[in-house]
């Protein structure tokens, strides 16, 4: 995919992606470095962290980092290591995620805790750690990645659209607190193929078929075009508090999910 944006638009800056090592997280990472920057990521998971061999083959620098999200003393560990080894953080995007479908009669309080956990206190936790050091010098920004449903509602998704409309609040309160030395966005995907949604979220053979149908541009979006909504969110010196909503239009007149009766679950 042709980019809108000049190949050096991040020339000489650090990037921090939690949850950079898969799906959109990975996507961010990659479009970052192909736009100059230097590239670290968060993830829970070693096994993720391929990505950095990808960053390094365009000649920047990368660096992978084991941390849980949820954990506040790995993630200021995290932080350390990151200023130290790749440099400090120019833009931080806050993508690491967690989901599953459930209706919220069958939704135990350890499915609510564990995607609360991930997207609301790791949003908080890595904003915490990282914004601080912004706030400091500052210089900066920071894009939270939300959804749609964070101010509509999709069905099945209670416990994620209530951290996801947590982060979405986080990210206009702090919009104004931090201004003018830190600014804070965020993009809003829809519909995006990655083998890691719809691993998780494909209960039913013909939801892609559904979820396609609700999107007035007939098709899936890719990552690398939420990556482009994240650059020109950090690259425009004049929107803060601002949610980009990157979704084919499917907001418009359709939720997230539109499922059969039955979805099965976890």
């Amino acid at each position: 995919m042709q980019s809108p944006f000049r190949s050096d638009l991040l020339q000489g800056q650090t990037v921090l992606v939690t949850g950079g090592g898969t799906g959109i997280g990975r996507g961010i990472a990659l479009t970052a470095a192909a736009h100059g920057a230097n590239v670290a990521i968060a993830s829970r998971k070693p096994e993720h962290h391929g990505v950095v061999k990808e960053i390094e083959a365009m000649g920047r620098k990368a660096h992978a980092v084991a941390c849980d999200v949820r954990n506040l003393d790995q993630v200021m560990a995290m932080a350390e290591e990151v200023e130290t080894r790749v440099g400090p953080v120019d833009l931080l995007v806050n993508n690491a995620a967690g989901n599953f479908l459930a209706e919220f009669k069958d939704l135990s309080p350890n499915g609510w805790a564990s995607v609360i956990n991930i997207v609301l206190n790791g949003t908080f936790n890595v904003t915490k750690a990282v914004g601080q050091r912004m706030l400091e010098r500052e210089r900066g920004s920071i894009v939270n990645i939300v959804v749609s449903y964070a101010w509509g509602a999709a069905p099945y998704t209670s416990h994620s659209g209530a951290a996801k409309a947590g982060v979405l609040n986080l990210t206009r309160t702090l919009a104004i607190e931090w201004a003018p030395k830190v600014r804070v966005n965020a993009v809003a995907p829809g519909p995006v193929f990655t083998e890691g949604a719809f691993g998780n979220l494909a209960m039913a053979p013909e939801l892609g078929e559904r979820i396609i149908d609700g999107v007035p541009l007939k098709r899936l979006g890719t990552p690398e075009e939420i990556a482009q909504g994240v650059l020109f969110l950090h690259a425009h010196p004049y929107m803060t508090g601002e949610c980009m909503t990157i979704d084919g239009g499917q907001w418009l007149n359709h939720p997230m999910f539109k499922l059969p009766d039955s979805i099965g679950g976890p």
